[in-house]
């Protein structure tokens, strides 16, 4: 059986063999459409995977999203901490995927405005993580350093940019591992939806070629799948080890799943600097 490592840690193809886990917060009831994404290929890869969503009142939930795997699925709200105790008990990495619109709508019902999900779900998932952990993967957006600039200075008339480089800045200045990808206009499939079996069956269409930078530089557009593929290869590819990115995809064939294709595209976003190991 062949066997990855993620900076010492066992990643076998069996799920159990795992000794723990990677936590995925989500925001909204139903998890996000590219969320679903992350779950999918973090658990593919021989992840354990942990999915954290606050709309869930039991943590059986993941048998009916995943049927025959062991994600579970851990019922907690980032915005409140006495809800978090034990969230990153024995994990080995955090994917960060949370967020909400950046213009108000009925997302925002409940207090869920860009505030307490970019910065104070953000902070407080960041200061219960311990420094154990070996890498934390936030996603975030492009134009989170251009925010007083147009067009994003329209996008973050509510803050949700400022917040979300707040967030960013934190998880810099906490000493524990990470990787910042900073996406474009999330398109292609797969969309929200409520036939799960239609969204882990979609594909990023034809958006699969990728763009990366170490600069907040890009104005694009990525794909949904793109953007969950990067997380993944993030955990893996000591090339993105304290390290941003930008990341945006147009038409094209893509690194797909290479990982030697993606540690290729971390790599040339830094030239010049020799990659951390953890």
């Amino acid at each position: 059986m062949s066997v990855k490592r993620l900076n010492g840690l066992a990643l076998s193809a069996t799920l159990r063999r795992l000794p723990v886990p990677t936590l995925i917060p989500a925001t909204a009831p139903l998890l996000a459409a590219w969320l679903l994404s992350v779950l999918r290929r973090t658990a593919q890869r021989g992840f354990r995977v942990r999915a954290v969503d606050r709309g869930r009142g039991n943590r059986n939930g993941a048998a009916k999203l995943f049927p025959g795997s062991d994600i579970e699925v851990f019922p907690a709200d980032l915005r409140d901490r006495s809800t978090m105790v034990g969230i990153t008990q024995g994990v080995a990495a955090v994917c960060c995927c949370t967020g909400t619109t950046a213009f108000p709508s009925s997302r925002w019902e409940g207090e869920n405005g860009p505030r307490n999900t970019d910065w104070v779900g953000t902070q407080n998932l960041i200061d219960s993580t311990p420094s154990s952990v070996k890498r934390f993967v936030l996603v975030t957006s492009v134009g989170v350093e251009r925010f007083k600039e147009f067009p994003f200075a329209i996008l973050n008339s509510f803050g949700v940019l400022k917040y979300k480089r707040d967030s960013e800045m934190h998880l810099e200045a906490s000493g524990v591992p990470y990787t910042i990808i900073r996406p474009g206009r999330l398109t292609d499939g797969p969309y929200t939806s409520y036939d799960l079996n239609t969204l882990l069956q979609a594909t990023a269409g034809k958006r699969q070629d990728v763009q990366l930078s170490a600069r907040d530089d890009q104005k694009g557009e990525a794909s949904r799948i793109a953007v969950a593929e990067a997380v993944v290869q993030s955990l893996l590819l000591p090339a993105a080890v304290n390290r941003y990115f930008s990341l945006c995809s147009t038409e094209g064939e893509g690194p797909g799943q290479d990982s030697a294709r993606w540690g290729e595209l971390f790599s040339a976003c830094y030239p010049a600097e020799v990659p951390v190991a953890v």
